[in-house]
């Protein structure tokens, strides 16, 4: 097994914006502007994109993407087999896919993370109800 397949898929770190006008909401593309927070590079972040969108295609088709495609992916994504597997561990570790079983699913780890850190801050930080946010 290479280096690559070994890297660590534990967390990764996402851009914040604190001003109103930098909402994901307000973006003419609020799923590349998401990925703009999680990758550096423009490129990278359409490729991550556009493998969530394989990703979830197939999962509604009931066919889900199995990590054994990796190399059609590659071709598809047009990136090395280093780079694809950096772009899938910074997703793993967003929370924003799972690997079991041999397949790629979309996961809900990301927003449940979101969610939490949200209610932490405006109930235990900010001392307000929960039942006002």
């Amino acid at each position: 097994m290479t280096n690559v397949l070994k890297a660590p898929r534990t967390a990764t770190t996402l851009k914040v914006r604190s001003k109103s006008e930098y909402a994901i909401s307000r973006s003419r593309d609020p799923y590349h502007e998401l990925m703009l927070r999680l990758f550096q590079k423009e490129e990278t972040a359409e490729r991550g994109q556009k493998f969530l969108s394989i990703v979830e295609e197939r999962q509604k088709r009931g066919d889900p993407l199995k990590t054994s495609e990796w190399r059609d992916l590659l071709q598809e994504l047009d990136v090395s087999r280093s780079a694809f597997y950096a772009m899938r561990n910074k997703l793993l570790g967003a929370g924003m896919i799972s690997h079991r079983g041999g397949e790629y699913r979309l996961s809900g780890m990301f927003s449940r993370d979101l969610m939490d850190m949200a209610r932490w801050w405006w109930t235990a930080v900010l001392s307000n109800s929960l039942e006002n946010l």
